[in-house]
């Protein structure tokens, strides 16, 4: 059994991220950036990358990689949730990074790892890493079709998309319509990428890469969804200790403290599954199970952090002004992203051979 417990390296890495974050990443900046027509932080994603590599976490040392694991990753991923920095981090770095690595694509990782590129897949957003997704029509030689719900599409580079011959195709995103969606969350926008005739280089086979791709962004999708339940939880307590009703703390009545010992629970236990999966996708044991326990649990319980927060925050929680809206947004589309807390419980229910009511 693995030690899930935060190692010296973890920790050093989690404290120089949160330090660019707070310098770089500041909640009024984020909301103003989502009512711009530029909402990502092209910047901070440089900081990240060029500065710190991490972009090139998962990517072997040989390809100009970190040559690190998915624990790592999960911790970035936990600061950005906390952040909720609106930077293609989990669509570039894990996602497209880990579909590239199933198709041995050397140079195109390459230029992912040194943050230089950013990848999409074209994979909807809310595929789950077993269920079908959409291919687009390969017709002499050229891509022909429309992919909804794509995720960092427009700040993408290079778009890995799944044609109907079963390959994995790299385009460039120039050679692709890329038309912004109306969004739920402002910080991950999705977009439609239509292709009219675009070129593609075959990588290889998109089903294993695919399904490798969805797998590695469910099971880290945990960290961010504990990094947001985190920071909600936090900044309500806080909130509820300097906040007075009838001279008192507002905290410190026992109705509130009875909701806020019940989230603290959850967020403990949504800790301990998104780091059973971040370690599993490091080991290669027991990954499908721990990534469908993660993603069943630590879902719900992000939404319930932001929920509580948004309500416990009273008039305040309720403006534009105010971040919590930020984090239940992510929050909600998070516990859509890469298939529904129903649908994990589905899966997990096949691998340990439970039978259906």
């Amino acid at each position: 059994m693995s030690d899930l417990l935060y190692s010296e390296e973890e920790d050093a890495l989690r404290a120089a991220v949160r330090d660019l974050l707070t310098d770089h990443c500041d909640a009024p900046g984020v909301i103003a950036r989502t009512e711009s027509d530029t909402p990502h932080h092209l910047a901070l994603w440089k900081a990240l990358t060029g500065g710190m590599g991490l972009a090139g976490l998962l990517v072997p040392e040989e390809l100009d990689g970190q040559g690190a694991t998915h624990r790592e990753a999960a911790v970035v991923l936990e600061e950005l949730g906390r952040a909720v920095a609106p930077v293609p981090y989990l669509t570039s770095a894990v996602v497209a990074t880990e579909a590239l690595l199933a198709c041995g694509a050397d140079d195109l990782l390459r230029a992912l790892a040194a943050g230089t590129t950013i990848g999409a897949l074209a994979v909807a957003l809310n595929v789950a890493p077993n269920a079908a997704y959409k291919a687009v029509r390969h017709e002499d030689g050229l891509l022909h079709g429309e992919l909804t719900g794509i995720a960092d599409a427009a700040v993408a580079d290079v778009l890995l998309v799944p044609a109907d011959d079963g390959g994995l195709y790299a385009v460039d995103a120039g050679a692709a319509t890329v038309t912004p969606q109306t969004s739920l969350d402002l910080t991950r926008p999705l977009a439609t990428v239509t292709l009219d005739g675009a070129e593609g280089l075959l990588l290889g086979d998109a089903e294993p890469a695919v399904r490798r791709a969805l797998r590695a962004g469910a099971g880290l999708l945990a960290s961010e969804q504990f990094g947001v339940a985190e920071w909600t939880l936090t900044e309500t307590v806080r909130y509820l200790k300097e906040r007075k009703q009838f001279n008192r703390p507002v905290g410190g009545f026992q109705a509130l403290k009875h909701r806020l010992a019940q989230l603290w629970l959850e967020v403990v236990n949504a800790r301990a599954a998104a780091r059973n999966a971040a370690d599993a996708l490091a080991t290669s044991e027991d990954v499908d199970v721990a990534v469908t326990v993660a993603q069943a649990y630590a879902a719900p319980v992000a939404v319930h952090a932001a929920e509580e927060a948004v309500q416990l925050h009273a008039g305040i929680g309720m403006t534009w002004e105010h971040p919590a809206h930020l984090y239940l947004k992510r929050a909600k589309a998070d516990s859509i992203a890469y298939g529904t807390p129903g649908a994990h419980r589905e899966a997990l229910a096949a691998l340990v051979d439970l039978q259906a009511p």
